[in-house]
């Protein structure tokens, strides 16, 4: 009738191709202009309708029935099934089903469809599968027509699928004039992954937007947000942050594995001596307990740790954090909101008027935070914090340029935790070469001692590491650590006495390099300014009054 829209051209063989095509593989493989094909191997393509196809004409196979069947859209053009026979290429049955209906079996039909189940099995990865998905993303002519077409939804499964089976902690999606490009963080270090062209960047961008429900419209300014997934039975949490760049839009993809807020203080790699040293400050009824290193090094693992040892249900434990990384049952968690003022040090004083007796600060950043930590230590609660500096005595130093007065930070302070994590050498190709004098001197190791090499394989895919390790150092605020903090002693005073019996960063990882677990470009890299002094002598300085 004038004014209706065109029927859609159901017997166009370029428009078919286009809506039932997957790929060149499958254009090929369906000769819509030939007699109708025989019927084809079993496997993906052997009984299955395209998303696009599905949902633009209204079909898909019922899985209720034992026959093949098809269930169509009440008033969708019937047309549509002399093309499927041709795609099916053997018989079926045809219901009509109400619109709630269909949408309900097209939610079902395409939430997991066999690629996905293949990825989340760990038998695709970002090879040729994704780059044929990347190849055939629709252009941007009509981003709200696009964003939620087939490819790209399977191109962000895909990739998110692929970094959690292989344990990757960022995904980056990085455009650029030339392509749009995906680099993941695998144990600390970045690797390209794919590369696509630059036309599919704001359909990749936008999909992963809405997928973190954040506004696609808004390209200006950055947005974060949380998509969360369930990956074979693994219920997986992923921060998005997205910021304007001169190409486009870059999108950076944390994933945090919810399973790792139940790990516990055994299965962290501290030596049995800073397990125990930790353990004995946490059960303290009071005090301030400190883990410190930079960012990405584990120190939330750390606490999180801690706190699953505290959870017992005799304890009220209460957290503030930037933000909220794992949810832990029995803990009440807070996540800090700067826009409406609930800041580290707002949200700190609130909670301590909920009768806590164990309290989580994320970090303390500033003089406020820190001093209602000190006066929460005082007034009997356990608190457990972060700071960003490069030591375990750092921090201690931190802590007085904040302000806090040296007796009172003496008077609270139990231990300070310092950790860092190296890649750990893969098992299968490590190989044995003897250091050569550089490496030996540097490491205060004999001249051709032996250590590991990483050489590279199919288990650590090409790279030699496969997994990382904890590298610690612990001080136990005791008697003669409080003097010296009491009488405001410096930073190489303190670590004198603190570790003349016990390891520093440096001597844990040349304890790591000599057992084989990492390289000595590793120990070097999380610890170089110990190695400089890794032969100066320990000298103990006389405290007054011992």
């Amino acid at each position: 009738m004038p004014g209706d829209e065109p029927a859609a051209p159901f017997l166009s063989p370029s428009r078919l191709r286009e809506g039932l095509g997957e790929g060149r593989a499958a254009n090929a493989a369906l000769d819509l202009d030939g007699p109708p094909p025989a019927p084809p191997a079993s496997g993906r393509g052997a009984n299955s309708i395209p998303y696009a196809f599905a949902r633009r004409f209204g079909v898909v196979l019922d899985p209720t029935h034992d026959q093949l069947t098809v269930a169509m859209r009440e008033g969708s053009d019937p047309k549509v099934l002399l093309e499927l026979r041709r795609h099916l290429a053997r018989p079926f049955d045809v219901t009509f089903v109400a619109a709630p209906e269909f949408d309900r079996l097209l939610s079902e039909a395409y939430a997991m469809d066999g690629q996905a189940a293949a990825m989340a099995a760990g038998t695709l990865g970002l090879g040729d599968e994704l780059d044929l998905l990347a190849d055939h993303l629709p252009t941007a002519d009509d981003l709200l027509d696009t964003a939620d077409d087939a490819p790209a939804i399977r191109l962000i499964n895909g990739i998110i699928a692929d970094a959690a089976r292989n344990g990757v902690s960022d995904i980056h999606i990085e455009p650029y004039e030339t392509g749009l490009v995906v680099r993941m963080r695998i144990d600390g270090v970045l690797r390209e992954t794919l590369r696509m062209p630059p036309h599919v960047a704001p359909v990749v961008v936008s999909r992963v937007k809405v997928m973190a429900r954040l506004d696609i419209a808004e390209r200006r300014v950055p947005q974060d947000g949380r998509i969360g997934l369930t990956l074979g039975g693994k219920l997986l949490d992923v921060r998005v942050s997205t910021l304007p760049s001169r190409a486009g839009e870059r999108v950076v993809l944390r994933i945090l594995d919810k399973e790792n807020a139940g790990i516990t203080l055994d299965v962290l790699g501290m030596t049995p001596a800073i397990n125990q040293l930790l353990k004995e400050a946490i059960t303290e009824p009071n005090g301030i307990i400190l883990v410190t290193g930079p960012t990405g090094s584990g120190k939330t693992t750390t606490l999180y740790a801690s706190m699953r040892l505290l959870n017992d249900g005799s304890r009220n434990i209460l957290t503030v954090e930037d933000p909220v990384e794992y949810a832990m049952e029995g803990v009440g968690q807070t996540q800090v909101n700067a826009k409406v003022g609930l800041t580290f040090a707002a949200g700190l004083r609130a909670i301590l008027r909920q009768d806590p007796d164990v309290v989580m600060v994320g970090e303390i950043r500033d003089r406020e935070t820190a001093e209602i930590a000190v006066q929460a230590s005082l007034t009997g609660h356990l608190v457990l914090s972060t700071v960003h500096t490069n030591d375990a005595v750092g921090a201690i130093t931190r802590m007085r340029d904040m302000k806090v007065e040296p007796f009172l930070l003496a008077s609270t302070l139990r231990a300070v935790i310092a950790q860092r994590l190296v890649r750990r050498l893969c098992e299968h190709c490590r190989r044995p070469v003897a250091a050569d004098v550089s490496v030996a001197a540097l490491l205060g190791f004999e001249p051709g001692a032996i250590v590991y090499q990483a050489v590279g394989c199919e288990q650590c895919q090409g790279t030699g590491y496969k997994g990382r390790v904890g590298v610690y150092e612990a001080i136990r605020i005791d008697e003669t650590v409080r003097r010296l903090i009491n009488d405001g002693g410096d930073e190489a005073l303190i670590a004198r006495h603190a570790f003349l019996h016990a390891p520093t960063l440096g001597a844990a990882a040349r304890q790591l390099v000599r057992d084989g677990v990492t390289t000595a470009e590793e120990a070097v890299r999380v610890s170089r300014r110990d190695m400089a002094d890794a032969e100066a002598p320990m000298v103990v300085p006389e405290v007054a009054g011992e």
